[in-house]
């Protein structure tokens, strides 16, 4: 009897450390999920509260310096913003950062330099906002902020939908037409897309095109030549373990 007490006994101990720890898992799971929650309405609404700062009053207007005036107050407040950022039918309405130095210094920083899990949207290592390809960089993050909605553009019916983005710099205001999307995997990486920001030689530009024209999702051929300036939209695909998902697109305006 006294054998079947302690056994009982130590089943009850063994049941309340069990139910003790799951209780333990379900609130450290239900604190990150707040915590998961509030920082993504924070970050939303820091980028909500820099969008309104654009003076869509000034399309045209420049200050003496020739910044466009529409930017002029967020340029004041960070001087490495580049230009902004625009995709309509998207959420993709945001500032671009340029660091040559230090290339991905905004990967988690916001645009007031605090830490964001977002990060902001950046142009990557040898490009620039003049470059002949204009490679930037965002986030896909599972809240469809930054390039979270990017991946719509893998359907041609979304770029017959959407075939215009913007990117305008300090200096000009600039629109580009989408001629390709694709997805990549890091691991093959047989089109190194990241390397080519200076596409101006003409066999360097053809070379490109090849790899671009043997992974586009889109039919057709690809309407870009050598001398066209290019736009190049990278983010993280979950499609493979180091996937990227990439939006290529051509200047329209001069």
């Amino acid at each position: 009897m006294r054998q079947k007490s302690a056994k009982k006994r130590r089943c009850g101990v063994l049941e309340r450390i069990v139910i003790l720890a799951l209780l333990a898992v379900l609130l450290v799971s239900a604190f990150m999920l707040a915590q998961y929650y509030f920082t993504s309405a924070t970050e939303k609404a820091a980028n909500s509260a820099l969008a309104e700062q654009v003076d869509t009053d000034a399309e045209y207007e420049m200050d003496e310096d020739g910044v466009l005036l529409r930017y002029e107050s967020l340029w004041e407040q960070n001087s490495d913003m580049a230009g902004w950022l625009s995709i309509e039918g998207t959420v993709i309405d945001y500032p671009v950062m340029y660091t040559p130095e230090d290339p991905e210094h905004y990967l988690h920083l916001g645009f007031d330099g605090s830490y964001a899990k977002s990060g902001c949207l950046f142009i990557g290592d040898g490009s620039g906002p003049d470059a002949s390809n204009i490679i930037i960089y965002g986030h896909h993050m599972k809240d469809n902020t930054m390039f979270g909605s990017l991946v719509d553009y893998s359907t041609e019916a979304f770029r017959e939908e959407h075939p215009i983005i913007r990117f305008d710099t300090l200096y000009e205001l600039r629109e580009y037409e989408v001629v390709a999307a694709f997805y990549y995997d890091m691991d093959n990486d047989d089109f190194p897309y990241y390397r080519y920001t200076d596409l101006s030689d003409e066999t360097l530009f053809e070379e490109y095109l090849d790899g671009l024209t043997r992974y586009n999702l889109y039919a057709g051929d690809i309407d870009a030549a050598c001398g066209d300036q290019l736009l190049t939209l990278s983010t993280c695909s979950y499609h493979t373990d180091d996937g990227r998902f990439v939006v290529v697109a051509r200047r329209v305006t001069e």
